[in-house]
């Protein structure tokens, strides 16, 4: 007959397998909790080098790699501009420059994204899990969106500048 001893250590390592079990579970879960255009083909698709013929090495790093540039290096930071923030990678429209604020991050950080631009999936890639943002039209790295940015929204989405472009808004002739 088994010991009490062996019958609570039996427990306890059925309690720890269930946890891990459990945390395991809920990993797998949140990863498919994306958003499914990160599954399926993107609308531009080009070769690793086709993508290196188009952007500059840092560019390529940071949406081909999901890289991140070092905070406070961006020109993008002091844009003020009105205009609209390009993907470097496809020219498609993302962010308005009306939705830019100073979030004192390091990054140009946007609180909202134009309408249909933007996929995000779960990533741990940091030990923690975090929302990845990504174009849509050619799936580059953006950057991430997290909870803690002004209204309306409420969600600060932080982009690497390397991974925009931006198009100044075209003035208007004043009147004669």
């Amino acid at each position: 007959m088994p010991s009490l001893n062996h019958a609570l250590a039996t427990r306890s390592d059925r309690r720890r397998f269930l946890r891990s079990a459990g945390f395991v579970a809920a990993v797998v879960a949140l990863g498919a909790c994306g958003d499914p255009a990160r599954a399926k083909d993107f609308p531009l698709k080009l070769t690793p080098a086709e993508w290196r013929k188009r952007l500059t090495p840092a560019q390529f790093a940071i949406l081909r790699e999901q890289g991140t540039e070092p905070p406070w290096t961006s020109p993008l930071l002091n844009e003020h501009r009105k205009g609209t923030f390009l993907c470097a990678g496809c020219d498609l429209r993302l962010f308005a420059s009306s939705t830019k604020y100073d979030s004192h991050t390091g990054w140009p950080s946007f609180w909202a994204p134009l309408g249909g631009a933007i996929g995000t999936e779960a990533d741990w890639s940091g030990g923690e899990l975090r929302r990845e943002v990504h174009c849509v039209r050619c799936g580059g790295h953006l950057g991430h969106v997290f909870g803690d940015g002004p209204r309306p929204t409420g969600l600060r989405y932080c982009i690497n500048g390397l991974a925009l472009r931006f198009s100044p808004q075209a003035r208007t002739p004043s009147g004669p």
